[in-house]
């Protein structure tokens, strides 16, 4: 099995100095979602699974059309909830997340005030891929080590594309790796705009385990539309 993640392209968080709360694409993320598209478009996949944000669903759209498919929102995909801010100043949102890197290790747990705790985004992401995998015949094992059981033979050749965020993807890759969760997934994994990234089952004698065998690949994008932040994910 082949599981395609992609990052969404530069949103427009902050409009005249003001924040914007689910935020459209900018013109830069609109190309960088043309050349992605271009990108994918020799690409077969069983299913194309979207997060249900608009900068998400913007950045899918040039890539359904190149495919001839139709959108399938998935809700687990969705990222951290921050707090209200539409329409407020955007100093008020950089102050938050300047609060919020300054904080001990441990501290970010909590995440910024007024928006989810970290620790609950971890979780949501960490059972919402487990119910992802498991609707499609994939098990984690009961043991310590990350070793899946397949309950279904036509999984070894299905190929999924998911098109989210930079924290639901590094949190999914981490939950398929095996990887103890950090308050940081953000920075451990460093994703940019309209990047892709991939994670395939690998047979062992008991079951199989998952690789990491791409990682924020941003070849298809010229220099000047490889971009990282554009505000936060």
């Amino acid at each position: 099995m082949e599981i395609v993640l992609v990052r969404h392209a530069e949103p427009e968080w902050v409009k005249g100095g003001f924040n914007v709360d689910d935020p459209p694409l900018t013109d830069r993320g609109h190309r960088q979602a043309e050349h992605l598209a271009e990108r994918l478009a020799s690409e077969s996949f069983d299913e194309i699974l979207v997060s249900p944000l608009l900068r998400t669903r913007q950045t899918a759209a040039p890539i359904l059309a190149a495919l001839g498919r139709g959108i399938v929102i998935e809700p687990w995909l969705e990222e951290i909830r921050n707090p209200v801010w539409q329409g407020t100043p955007a100093e008020r949102s950089e102050a938050a997340w300047r609060a919020e890197r300054e904080k001990n290790s441990h501290d970010r747990w909590s995440g910024v005030d007024g928006g989810e705790p970290v620790s609950d985004f971890v979780e949501r992401i960490n059972v919402g891929c487990s119910l992802f995998l498991e609707e499609r015949g994939i098990v984690r094992a009961d043991t310590d080590l990350p070793v899946w059981h397949e309950s279904a033979a036509h999984v070894a050749d299905s190929r999924v594309l998911l098109v989210a965020h930079a924290g639901t993807n590094s949190v999914s890759i981490c939950h398929m790796l095996g990887l103890s969760p950090t308050p940081w997934e953000w920075e451990r994994f460093v994703i940019g705009h309209a990047t892709v990234s991939q994670v395939s089952t690998v047979p062992l004698g008991d079951g199989l385990t998952f690789s990491l065998t791409r990682l924020a690949d941003n070849e298809h994008l010229p220099r000047d539309l490889r971009t990282l932040h554009g505000g936060e994910d």
